[in-house]
Formats: structure tokens, sequence, C-alpha cells
């Protein structure tokens, strides 16, 4: 018999019926098609605070690596949390390749502590009409997700919630993963 799950993903198209399988608590979270940072402003009534934990280059692991169809080689990574009065709610990996920080996106890519979400609704909303691809998975010990999160957020349970979304930016991809920290079930997501 052939392991079939060892390629695989554990990522599913949010269309698939998979939202259904996660807690009802995360699904608003997860299904939500706009921008969660300003989601999440709304709710908690204040700014986000953003906590860059690395912004550098990198080669992909092996699940953004197959998500790029293995084209891509050479990207940045931007690790940021974004809190609430210092408590961690989401932890945002993302996976900007070479060529999509290159030309006019360079100056608008130089985030600092600004989250890089509400800078691509920004950019995106007016050029785009279709809704960009969304992935949500759940994540165990044994991902490369939930190991990044557990090095930055003492005590944490397994399985977290997660969701990735394929954004453009001028025409060049952005892979935002976006990981729910349990401290945001604080807050309703209605």
């Amino acid at each position: 018999m052939t392991h079939r799950n060892r390629l695989r993903s554990a990522w599913n198209r949010v269309g698939s019926g998979e939202i259904h399988r996660a807690p009802r608590k995360w699904q608003p979270w997860l299904s939500d098609t706009g921008s969660l940072t300003q989601k999440i402003e709304k709710v908690i009534g204040q700014k986000l605070q953003v906590q860059v934990l690395r912004d550098c280059p990198q080669t992909l692991n092996s699940d953004e690596s197959r998500y790029f169809h293995f084209k891509i080689r050479r990207c940045r990574v931007r690790e940021v949390l974004l809190c609430a009065n210092n408590i961690p709610l989401v932890m945002a990996h993302s996976v900007i390749p070479t060529l999509s920080s290159s030309g006019s996106n360079h100056s608008v890519l130089r985030l600092g502590t600004k989250p890089l979400g509400a800078v691509l609704f920004a950019k995106t909303r007016m050029h785009s009409k279709a809704k960009p691809p969304r992935d949500i998975a759940r994540l165990n010990k044994r991902s490369a997700l939930w190991k990044k999160c557990s090095r930055n957020y003492v005590g944490l349970s397994s399985p977290l919630w997660a969701r990735r979304t394929l954004y453009r930016l001028k025409g060049h991809p952005i892979l935002v993963n976006e990981i729910f920290l349990p401290a945001l079930l604080n807050y309703s997501a209605f």
C-alpha cells in the first residue's frame, strides 16, 4: 500500500467543506474574506501591535515549494506576532518571493512594524475583484508552523488552526499564513 499522505499537504481549500471540520469557535476567523488585521482591530477596539520576529531572505520549505509548484527558490520570509496589550493573538508567516518585492513593490514592502495584510488589502482591493485562493489547516505539534509558534508562545497547546491566502501585489504572488493563537478566542469574531 502506498503512503499518499506523506507528500500531501495538511492544507485544504476553504470551499472544500473542510471549514466544517474546524471547531465552531474558529470557523468565523478561518472563513472571513476581509483583512484579518482590520477585523481584529474592530473586535478589540484598538490598534494591534506588530512584533516582528524575523524578516530575512531564505529558501522555501518543502510545503511552500510545493505550493509554488517548485518554480520559486528564493524568497523573503516575514514572521510577526499580532498582539493586543502585548498578548499574541495571531502569528503571521509571510512568504514573499524575491521577484514579488522588486520594482515598484520594493518601497511598498518596506513594512517595519506595519502589518503586511493591511498593505495588501489597501493595494489589492481596488485592482482585483476575484477572491484570492484561501486554504485552512489544523496544525499539530509536528507541523513546522506549529513549532515556529511554540518558540514564541509559551505553553502552546495542540492543535492550532491556520489559514493561508495567496495575494497578488501588482501581479506578483505573496503567500500569507495566519496561525490563530488561543488568546484570540477571548474575543468574539462577531
